[in-house]
């Protein structure tokens, strides 16, 4: 499934917490692991030494990195390691597209109070202009991510990015033997009372149906026989988190569009608000080129 992965880390205790997860995961696909510090040079951290001109940021990368190194060299996991220097989001999507990698595994937090590299907001931006798979985990004190998943959520609007999540979490849950949750929601928040009225059900519904059925029956082809179906009503991203507590969702696959400024579709927005708020690691996935 995957063979690659992509790690930043920033120091941060949430940034810490998420290498044992990206661990767990490239042992089970027996995955190589790259660990890379950006030094944010986009701010005023070069200072001089002897003469020389020093990033000081880049130096702090090294104990970070070599950190995290040492905890997968306890768990047996393959790595390698890179220290770069740059805009931070910019960085990371066209240094894991560069060097082709299977998915990007970062926090949605870094470290509190502090100007930091993983901020959340630079996750969103990862997650945002990333053609490779990003997959993110809201850390929290005292909170474990469960692996392997074993019910994996794939929300579905029939739209090309969400074929393509459909595409990876399905071939996600036939590597782990998860079962799947296929869900669609009629996003009728937007419309005003009068619409709804005059709108049959049924053709409100039958786009989300559609796309649901479509999931499935390729579910079908992956010889995944635990597959659970849901069209719902109401705000498509409070309606997933929903899902994830009553379902008791391990992770979750979706679409997300909107690269480099392109008008997003129903998913796009979703996406990131999900990112935001889930209790579980969301892996976002772009249409391919």
């Amino acid at each position: 499934m995957y063979e690659s992965i992509l790690l930043p880390v920033d120091g941060s205790e949430h940034a810490a917490k998420i290498v044992q997860h990206a661990a767990e995961l490239a042992q089970w696909t027996e995955a190589k692991i790259q660990v890379v510090f950006v030094a944010d040079t986009s701010r005023d951290s070069v200072t001089v030494v002897d003469g020389s001109v020093v990033d000081a940021l880049e130096q702090e990368g090294e104990p970070i990195v070599s950190d995290v190194v040492s905890t997968l060299d306890s768990l047996g996991v393959k790595h390698g390691t890179d220290i770069i220097q740059g805009s931070p989001a910019p960085t990371i999507v066209d240094y894991a597209e560069r060097y082709d990698y299977d998915l990007i595994v970062l926090p949605t937090h870094g470290r509190t109070g502090i100007p930091r590299y993983l901020l959340g907001s630079v996750t969103e931006k990862v997650v945002r202009l990333s053609d490779v798979p990003v997959l993110t985990a809201r850390m929290k004190a005292n909170e474990q991510l469960q692996f392997p998943y074993e019910e994996i959520l794939i929300p579905a609007d029939g739209s090309p990015a969400s074929t393509a999540a459909a595409k990876h979490g399905l071939a996600l849950a036939e590597t782990l033997h998860a079962t799947v949750h296929i869900l669609s929601v009629v996003d009728d928040t937007s419309l005003g009372p009068d619409v709804r009225s005059a709108l049959p059900a049924n053709e409100r519904e039958r786009p989300a149906t559609e796309a649901v059925e479509d999931v499935a029956a390729e579910a079908a082809d992956h010889e995944l026989t635990d597959v659970h179906t849901y069209v719902e009503h109401g705000s498509p991203a409070e309606v997933i988190r929903e899902q994830i507590e009553t379902s008791d969702i391990h992770a979750v696959v979706m679409g997300s569009s909107g690269r480099r400024g392109v008008d997003r579709i129903l998913l796009g927005s979703v996406a990131e608000k999900t990112v935001r708020s889930a209790p579980v690691p969301v892996i976002t996935v772009h249409e391919q080129p």
